[in-house]
């Protein structure tokens, strides 16, 4: 590895409380949800839509509904209370599920005009009420965590074993996006924001062996192992010291991360100290020097280096780029 962490003597501790890995990447990625409308759709109708930019979701607060996403071989059926989040931002279509092959489908160009806006479609059958919206994150979508996620995660709040808090999120989504007042807009962003971490938790728990990323977490030595190094990414890690830290031997604890994770612990820690630079320079006016240290590297021109190598620019033109916020490249891509 050509970085070279400082040098500590002190042996490595557990935190006394874990760090919450999950909520330390989204809101170091800049997690952000945006609703782009609530559609009360009749009998016969079909939406088809494009692979997008931006992650979709799905709120089924009435009726039901067919989810096609391309590339799966069988639909998912969908009914009221469910979420469903395609995560990879595949193409798909949604049906009333009466055709084997919908002819007639609602366009693209509509679903954008009648985007923040509660609106009928379809024809005079029984009525879906859909409410939509999409997630996205600011900075290194090529997480683990993120890369990680299957085509669709399916949440039923009639599931055994679901907790309440979904729900319930989904009954206040439904609430606020028939009736809504002032400030609406912040409360279902938030209350999006629920369904995402549910759906996060689900993987944790639910994932399968080809979905590294999420079972890592739900491994006991290395979800402490992530959770020391989000915890101190400025620490010098090495792989026998994280190995030590959470009880097995260097070889096991390589070999057990990597195939949970995808990567190597120190390529993880290396990415991971550069997505926490990055918003550190964006958000704090930390000279490089204090940067660098908080990272865990020796100097400010071997932290530039890594930089460099990491964003494609160094960490002074990174710095004087305009984040996403400021430029509104987070728009709503229906």
């Amino acid at each position: 590895m050509s970085l070279r962490p400082k040098e500590m003597s002190r042996r490595p501790k557990m935190p006394d409380e874990k760090t919450d890995v999950v909520s330390d990447v989204l809101e170091t990625l800049r997690f952000k949800t945006l609703l782009f409308g609530r559609f009360e759709l009749g009998a016969p109708w079909a939406l088809r839509l494009p692979r997008k930019v931006n992650a979709s979701f799905y709120v089924v607060a009435r009726g039901g509904l067919r989810l096609q996403v391309e590339g799966l071989a069988q639909p998912v059926f969908l009914s009221a209370g469910d979420v469903v989040l395609l995560p990879r931002a595949t193409a798909h279509v949604l049906d009333d599920g009466t055709r084997k092959v919908p002819r007639d489908f609602i366009t693209h160009e509509q679903l954008r005009a009648s985007s923040g806006t509660a609106v009928r479609l379809g024809g005079p059958g029984a009525t879906t009420t859909l409410i939509t919206g999409c997630f996205q994150f600011g900075v290194d979508p090529t997480h683990p965590l993120l890369r990680a996620f299957p085509p669709i995660i399916h949440l039923s709040t009639q599931e055994s074993g679901r907790t309440p808090s979904l729900a319930a999120a989904v009954q206040l989504i439904s609430a606020e996006t028939a009736e809504p007042g002032p400030g609406s807009a912040l409360v279902v962003g938030r209350l999006a924001d629920v369904l995402l971490v549910q759906a996060l938790r689900a993987q944790a728990v639910l994932a399968k062996p080809g979905e590294g990323g999420w079972r890592a977490l739900a491994d006991p030595a290395i979800g402490n192992a992530l959770a020391l190094m989000h915890e101190r990414p400025g620490d010098p890690w090495t792989v026998e010291r994280l190995a030590a830290a959470v009880g097995l031997s260097r070889s096991g604890f390589a070999a057990r991360f990597h195939a949970l994770v995808g990567e190597t612990p120190l390529q993880y820690l290396s990415n991971w100290r550069m997505t926490r630079s990055a918003r550190w320079l964006h958000e704090s006016d930390d000279s490089l020097d204090a940067i660098a240290e908080r990272a865990g590297y020796e100097s400010a021109p071997a932290f530039s280096k890594a930089f460099k190598r990491r964003w494609g620019m160094g960490p002074g033109a990174y710095r004087r780029t305009p984040t996403l916020r400021e430029t509104r490249l987070a728009l709503i891509d229906t």
